[in-house]
């Protein structure tokens, strides 16, 4: 686990990651920890505690996805620039992810990319060198409520 400053207001947190049991739980609180170090937490006012909820959240769709659709995930990459937060989830598998469509009948799995498309500011895919891929989302913390 290493903290990497890239430039004034901005910072980089990496977890390195394998399929193994336990690995969301990892994820989450190593992203709470991050979140707190960036002073997102304790939440000042219920936008940023929800916002809050919805990275954790969020991370752990793309953990869970990584481990059932890639084999595994090898990287968390956590990146703070000013109000922004980036995800990035780097697993083994080329195959980017599909967004299943809207009318699936609900039940239990299957709708991580959907909570995803849903709550990130924004969220994609990118090919990583050697092999596999990255998938990434992004937040933009709230303004403090007055």
């Amino acid at each position: 686990m290493g903290v990497h400053p890239l430039r004034a207001g901005r910072d980089r947190r990496s977890l390195p990651l394998t399929a193994a049991p336990g690995a969301v739980a990892r994820s989450r609180d190593f992203t709470r920890l991050a979140l707190q170090a960036w002073g997102w937490l304790p939440a000042p006012d219920a936008g940023t505690r929800a916002a809050v909820e919805d990275v954790l959240l969020m991370t752990s769709e793309l953990v869970t996805n990584a481990c059932q659709h890639a084999a595994g995930p090898y990287a968390l990459v956590l990146t703070r620039h000013g109000p922004l937060v980036r995800v990035a989830v780097r697993d083994a598998d080329d195959r980017p992810p599909v967004l299943r469509p809207r009318h699936v009948p609900p039940g239990p799995g299957g709708h991580g990319l959907r909570v995803v498309d849903r709550l990130a500011t924004a969220w994609g895919c990118e090919p990583t060198d050697g092999g596999g891929k990255t998938v990434w989302l992004e937040l933009v913390r709230p303004p403090a409520e007055s």
